[in-house]
């Protein structure tokens, strides 16, 4: 079974190196999958215009050829529902977006994410600009509480797996390698599990 191309998509202050994100990235190339795992412009002052037309550009680029998968960590989770309530072209739809801990839509308490907040969260614009949408929560997340997590996957009429403990499913809490996210990549493996 070939490894879809995979668009890997971080948060505010990029991802480190030994987030689970350049982890991912390592081990698809190991196997021979194709991955873009690109850095947006000014990830501690993040842009919202900058970064959906950064977004857009490497959608663009992504082959149709091979299955095209998407993973969006924090505050890429907010850039990609932007992205698919706005105009854009068709032919950006990608097979499977994974939303890994976003922030809360309406969370106030990082001015540099203001203009992110508040995306429309339609089911129909989630539809629209990928085939199967998947959306992953911490259990103790600062940025997103159960709760409001749980509102938004319902807004968005999608998936939603739950990590015991996992908080902010970032280095903090102890996520570099996570093999539930690397099977998911490679076959739509559900539910998601801690690492």
């Amino acid at each position: 079974m070939s490894l879809p191309y995979t668009l890997i998509l971080h948060g505010l202050n990029g991802s480190g190196p030994t987030h689970w994100q350049n982890w991912l990235a390592g081990e698809l190339a190991h196997h021979g999958g194709l991955v873009d795992l690109p850095e947006f412009p000014s990830p501690d002052a993040p842009d919202l215009a900058v970064w959906l037309a950064g977004l857009r550009a490497h959608l663009a680029a992504m082959p149709t050829s091979a299955e095209r998968v998407v993973v969006a960590h924090s505050l890429a989770c907010l850039l990609w529902l932007h992205h698919a309530a706005g105009e854009f072209d068709p032919a950006l739809r990608v097979d499977r977006v994974l939303l890994v801990a976003p922030p809360a839509p309406d969370f106030a308490d990082e001015p540099l994410i203001a203009d992110f907040l508040h995306p429309v969260t339609s089911p129909a614009t989630v539809l629209g600009a990928a085939a199967s949408t998947r959306l992953v929560l911490g259990e103790g997340d600062p940025y997103c509480s159960l709760a409001k997590g749980k509102e938004l996957a319902e807004a968005l009429r999608v998936d939603v797996d739950v990590i015991v403990g996992g908080r902010h499913l970032n280095v903090d809490s102890d996520y570099g390698p996570w093999s539930a996210v690397l099977k998911w990549v490679r076959s739509d493996r559900v539910p998601l599990t801690p690492r």
